[in-house]
């Protein structure tokens, strides 16, 4: 079974924008868990506008399932998640003015500098995965970065899904393909929701996780973020 990880920053996006601690995300870690999500996911950004650094500390006592930290690996995110030490590292080429992530890691052009990232996550026990469009030069890049995973960066699928085009599986069906025989592991994220995940997930050999974060929180405004989980572990088995 494909694993759920939840992206929380939606929720610190929430607290912060009237200060205070409501809703908190530690607890709201704690209750997506108990609804059944095999993992917590967050996003800190430089500007520290949802999620904030201080809550990658406070979250890793509390996070039991697996902990994915994705960001660009500047040197203040570095050595966060060096003192963190989270399950895996996703790592995002996030210009520091973008509102989300909207490309994946060209893999051959900075090689060298992945290489040496990866090589620091990987010497401290912290399994890495790169952010990478549905290319297949792109996916063998990746392999010789020596990253375990990559995350297939979704946006196109779930655009084109949305009206009516189901070939939009077809490049990450490819790129899975591949990455399966280069025994990288694959997960992927960004707009997938209810709507367009059972396809994805039974279209792509080998899929290990999953991260939602934006269609998961506004799902649960209008069914609940505890009947919206079980929908999602439903729909990935």
């Amino acid at each position: 079974m494909t694993k759920l990880s939840v992206n929380i920053n939606k929720i610190a996006t929430l607290r912060n924008s009237r200060g205070g601690d409501v809703p908190n995300v530690v607890q709201f870690a704690r209750d997506v868990q108990g609804f059944g999500a095999e993992g917590i996911t967050i996003h800190p950004r430089p500007d520290e506008r949802h999620i904030r650094y201080q809550d990658a500390y406070d979250l890793k006592p509390e996070v039991y399932t697996e902990y994915n930290i994705e960001g660009n690996p500047i040197a203040k995110f570095i050595d966060m998640v060096l003192e963190v030490r989270p399950t895996q590292v996703t790592l995002v080429p996030d210009a520091v003015d973008a509102i989300t992530s909207n490309a994946g890691w060209d893999t051959i052009k900075h090689k060298d500098f992945l290489v040496e990232v990866i090589q620091e996550f990987k010497s401290n026990g912290i399994r890495t995965s790169i952010f990478v469009d549905p290319d297949l030069h792109q996916i063998e890049g990746a392999k010789e970065t020596g990253t375990d995973r990559i995350e297939l960066y979704t946006e196109a699928y779930a655009h084109k899904f949305s009206r009516g085009n189901r070939e939009a599986i077809k490049p990450y069906m490819e790129c899975a393909g591949l990455a399966n025989t280069l025994q990288l592991g694959i997960n992927a994220g960004h707009d997938l929701s209810l709507e367009n995940i059972q396809f994805f997930k039974e279209n792509i050999t080998g899929l290990l996780e999953v991260s939602i974060g934006h269609a998961l929180i506004a799902e649960s405004l209008y069914l609940g973020a505890e009947n919206v989980i079980k929908m999602y572990l439903d729909k990935l088995k």
